[in-house]
């Protein structure tokens, strides 16, 4: 009977305290799950708790675990805890990188292991030397815990790196203060076998390894980028045809390509000397040797080859009345030095 008066004074207990519980009306479990009837101690300690974090916004996972109950309840209306990781940690970054913990860590520990990933997102990937520096290198602050965004734009840390720079001077050139368009982030310094060359491409014969070819002494702020500026010496030695007494111009790519050894050539200039691209010549030969017949050597040509004057019939009707006639490639040329009648 006694026993009974218990479990009936226990329950009007329970039944009252549910109504005023110190844990505020959101707390929808029964006093039992926690607590017994000979106080209110948690029964078996809190690792007894029938109570499911689970059921929450959150859930206890990692060192969240093993963490007091209290070291985030500070009350016992426990629906009073928030759930934001700032409520509980304190910003050692000073909200530079936001409130969501989450974003960087995890709740096993405070390392963070993607950081090449959160730049990534950032539009930032940390390539080349980016990859190997500390944080601290590019984020600075005192306690180099705060990562203000510097903006992804390569000046925002180089800009000592730009204004130094002598050789070119990029200052007083005009370079572009976007690193990138001549520098590989992919690289681990500024040499020069990183540098984007495309406003003077480097393929085929200028494919060249070799900086200092082009770049005498190592001077890459006036190194000229007209052809005859590097190659004047082969201008001058160029024999079939002499380019000097034929007066070729100086703009090499007039008649050559930038492939290895000036071939293929295509001298489109050949009329102002001897029209071949018009005039009677025009489509009547098919390589320049049908002319030039000495392999190599443009100087040479022949005229006799294709014009047979030597024909008596038509040297009589051509050429009876020309003075010292004789059939000779050199004597066409005299006589017909634009190849017309």
């Amino acid at each position: 009977m006694r026993n009974q008066l218990k479990i009936i004074i226990l329950l009007g207990l329970t039944a009252l305290l549910q109504s005023q519980s110190p844990h505020g009306p959101a707390l929808k479990v029964s006093c039992g799950d926690c607590h017994t009837p000979s106080g209110w101690e948690v029964k078996g300690g809190e690792d007894a708790l029938l109570f499911d974090h689970g059921q929450t916004e959150f859930p206890l996972t990692g060192r969240h675990t093993a963490v007091d109950c209290r070291a985030c309840h500070q009350t016992l209306v426990f629906p009073e805890a928030s759930p934001e990781c700032i409520s509980c940690h304190t910003d050692m970054h000073r909200v530079t990188v936001g409130s969501d913990c989450a974003r960087c860590h995890t709740p096993e520990n405070w390392l963070v292991d993607d950081v090449t990933e959160l730049h990534y997102d950032n539009g930032f990937p940390l390539l080349g030397v980016h990859a190997v520096l500390d944080c601290d290198e590019c984020h600075v602050s005192a306690s180099a815990l705060e990562f203000n965004r510097i903006g992804n734009d390569c000046v925002n840390c180089h800009r000592e790196d730009y204004e130094a720079a002598a050789n070119p001077n990029h200052a007083s050139a005009g370079f572009s203060t976007d690193c990138s368009e001549c520098h590989s982030i992919d690289g681990f310094g500024w040499s020069s076998q990183f540098i984007n060359h495309n406003f003077f491409p480097l393929e085929k014969g200028h494919d060249i390894a070799d900086c200092a070819q082009c770049h005498a002494g190592g001077n890459f702020s006036s190194t000229p980028t007209d052809c005859y500026a590097c190659h004047r010496q082969d201008y001058e030695n160029a024999a079939s045809p002499n380019h000097q007494e034929s007066n070729f111009p100086l703009s090499c790519t007039d008649c050559h390509t930038t492939d290895v050894d000036w071939m293929p050539a295509e001298f489109t200039r050949h009329d102002d000397l001897f029209p071949i691209f018009s005039g009677r010549h025009r489509d009547e030969w098919n390589s320049c040797a049908d002319c030039h017949i000495s392999t190599g050597n443009y100087a040479v040509f022949s005229c006799i080859d294709c014009h047979e004057h030597n024909d008596p019939s038509r040297l009589a009707d051509k050429h009876d009345e020309v003075r010292d006639y004789v059939f000779e490639s050199s004597a066409c040329y005299e006589c017909h030095p634009r190849g017309e009648e």
